[in-house]
């Protein structure tokens, strides 16, 4: 398995380690369930370093960016941050990513770990070779920086005193004023890294990215610096738990090849922009049909009306109507909520059965258990 710059300092706080995507992360530290608190009322600390980072560089970055992505990368401003998807030719999801806007013609493309190569290699041979019957490619340089960069992610209620806290930048600048989706250079003992105000739990956060040499001083500041707030390090596990309380789709569970965006809730793609896509043509037919790519099929919440909690691949069943006691979906993420206190759970299930307070069950291996459907997100925070 690979390892972050930062294995052997998990190692060293006690961390069970999980072979994800080919990584070797840490699972959790302590317990999910404390690191999943820790997050929802004071700060964690996240090694996000198995991300990829994809650089794009040249004359024609916002038009390729343009046509190898679904929503309109060339309107968003230097220092903001879009999220994304990247599709096939059938307008099945190859990746959803974040894209940063560096300056007028460069970005900085972060899909997700497992699919870093494939979204690298979907980018260069766009670049070389454009859209199919193209006289050429794209002015553009694509740089897969990934195995250079470390990515750090602080997230949680204290988390903007945290890196308030050791952040040195301009006089004017100030940590809270940075805004949703939105990035900067900061210096942190002496050292300038992109500090971005994103994040993948459902509360405030930032990410910080920063050379794979200087991420262990930067990981040790922010543990001493938090230290006063609640701080605690915080593996997969309950990231996993705060993504699905904030309805936040994963890739490889909601999110997959055989799924487009209207499938997926994802009102992310432009067809207003100029380029034609790729997956152009395949969407705007599904969106004029009003369907999913072949499924008829929505992501709904699922709301636990019991105490047991559904699991990915367990059958949804109807249980009002002429076609109750039908298989009408299957989920995709569950787990007992530690913030809301029961079940939660999303799924794909056939239309008809998507509107909120619609009652299913979802079979827990031969035993049903009642379920609601709920309207996304199940948690959100307070502002």
């Amino acid at each position: 398995m690979r390892e972050t710059a930062l294995t052997a300092a998990h190692a060293e706080l006690g961390a069970s380690f999980t072979d994800f995507g080919g990584w070797k992360m840490p699972l959790k530290y302590t317990s999910e369930l404390e690191e999943h608190h820790a997050v929802r009322t004071t700060a964690g600390l996240f090694d996000l370093s198995h991300m990829g980072e994809i650089r794009i560089i040249g004359p024609e970055a916002a038009t390729f960016l343009n046509t190898a992505l679904v929503g309109n990368l060339a309107a968003v401003a230097v220092g903001r941050a879009k999220y994304s998807l990247i599709c096939r030719v059938d307008g099945g999801i190859l990746d959803d990513l974040i894209v940063y806007r560096i300056d007028e013609n460069e970005y900085l493309v972060v899909p997700n770990a497992a699919n870093r190569e494939v979204v690298a290699a979907a980018l260069t041979d766009l670049a070389e070779n454009g859209r199919a019957g193209s006289a050429s490619g794209y002015d553009v340089e694509v740089w897969d920086e990934s195995e250079g960069i470390s990515l750090i992610a602080v997230q949680g209620p204290a988390a903007a005193a945290i890196i308030g806290s050791v952040v040195r930048a301009n006089e004017t600048f100030l940590v809270e004023e940075l805004r949703y989706y939105a990035f900067t250079t900061v210096s942190i003992g002496g050292d300038e890294i992109l500090l971005a105000r994103t994040g993948y739990t459902g509360e405030d956060g930032f990410e910080l990215f920063l050379p794979n040499d200087k991420a262990g001083a930067l990981w040790l500041a922010l543990l001493e610096a938090g230290s006063d707030h609640g701080l605690i390090p915080c593996g997969l596990a309950c990231r996993d738990s705060l993504r699905l309380e904030a309805g936040m789709p994963l890739y490889g569970n909601e999110l997959t090849t055989d799924r487009i965006s209207f499938e997926a809730g994802l009102p992310v793609v432009s067809f207003s922009k100029e380029e034609d896509f790729v997956g152009r043509a395949a969407l705007e037919q599904a969106k004029a049909e009003g369907r999913g790519k072949a499924s008829g099929q929505r992501l709904v919440g699922l709301r636990g009306l019991g105490r047991r909690a559904g699991r990915s691949g367990y059958p949804v069943i109807a249980t009002e109507g002429e076609r109750s006691g039908v298989t009408i979906g299957a989920v995709t993420s569950g787990l007992p909520s530690p913030t809301l206190g029961y079940p939660i759970a999303m799924a794909y299930v056939d239309l008809g059965f998507t509107e909120p307070g619609t009652r299913v069950d979802i079979d827990l291996r031969g035993k049903p258990q009642p379920f609601e459907v709920v309207a996304l997100p199940f948690y959100t925070r307070e502002r």
